[in-house]
């Protein structure tokens, strides 16, 4: 048993954890352009990413006239320019990104005809959506939004490892609800305060910032267990978590009440199930906490490398 939950604890250093680019297309008569900006550290496995971005990316009709693309080492970003054979007030979008660059990757795309605007998130549980560039009512907006908070926080690895470790950290039920009381502060604190700030982040620096997180929980739980106000920890360390859910908000215009909701409702799900799980295998909480640290820890010096 340990060597399988070591081996799966292992399995975020495979592939990048935080995965997003953006997308804007541009509809104008029979024309459309579709601008595409992607972090270059996701790129680094394929050859010739322009060429295999565009092969899994499909706007109906439409037929790719030219396109220009440029790597600056931190971004990949490309405009395209696309011919229809009729003027278009729908469009159907096919993207396979998640197929080329990892699992867990997120297309966020807005387009727009006129005055009208629409968009569509991509992953690898939706690869195709049709855009009729009408206001969604308020009943679909939120349905909408909050599964996407809710996929967002059920597919998060390094999300649920950290949920892992507060689980493991809490030594009764009602240190457990602190914890998770103050983790969620510190994620709507980070919602609210990055959109009134200038910081500006990267999805390798988030990423290799959660790995930590789930080192020092580690830590605590190892070195420290009769720490006291370890729900001042989850506050902090929670704000570096909702620093991934502000930038998902940012680029996506979604409503943070809904998306939030979505994303809180599967944290209290599930740390209700692991605390459960946690009392039930209590002779391993040490070998646990290892390997979280270790994850975390090599998980962090890989994302400072690649």
């Amino acid at each position: 048993m340990k060597c399988l939950l070591f081996l799966a604890a292992l399995s975020p250093l495979a592939a990048h954890t935080i995965s997003m680019s953006t997308g804007e297309l541009r509809l104008d008569g029979t024309h459309a352009t579709y601008e595409l900006k992607m972090p270059s550290y996701e790129l680094v496995d394929i050859r010739n990413p322009e060429q295999v971005l565009f092969d899994n990316i499909k706007f109906g009709e439409g037929t790719l006239t030219g396109k220009l693309c440029n790597n600056n080492g931190a971004y990949l970003t490309c405009k395209a320019t696309y011919e229809f054979p009729r003027v278009m007030d729908s469009v159907e979008i096919e993207c396979r990104f998640a197929r080329v660059t990892v699992q867990n990757h997120i297309h966020l795309l807005h387009a727009y005809l006129g005055d009208k605007s629409d968009q569509a998130i991509f992953d690898f549980t939706v690869e195709k959506a049709d855009l009729r560039f009408r206001p969604p009512t308020a009943f679909e907006t939120a349905v909408r939004e909050s599964f996407e908070g809710i996929l967002r926080a059920a597919t998060s690895v390094p999300g649920l490892l950290f949920l892992m470790a507060l689980a493991l950290a809490a030594r009764s039920w009602g240190e457990m609800g602190l914890l998770a009381l103050s983790f969620i502060c510190g994620e709507v604190a980070a919602c609210i305060a990055m959109p009134l700030s200038k910081f500006d982040p990267s999805l390798r620096f988030i990423e290799a910032a959660l790995a930590l997180t789930v080192a020092y929980l580690a830590v605590e739980i190892l070195f420290l267990p009769a720490a006291g106000s370890r729900w001042a920890v989850a506050g902090v360390l929670g704000v570096f978590h909702g620093l991934y859910f502000a930038i998902f908000l940012r680029d996506s215009e979604y409503h943070a009440r809904y998306v939030l909701g979505g994303v809180i409702a599967v944290e209290l799900v599930a740390l209700a199930v692991l605390w459960w799980v946690m009392r039930k295998i209590r002779p391993v909480h040490r070998y646990l906490a290892m390997v979280l640290f270790a994850v975390g820890m090599g998980w962090f010096a890989l994302r400072m490398v690649r």
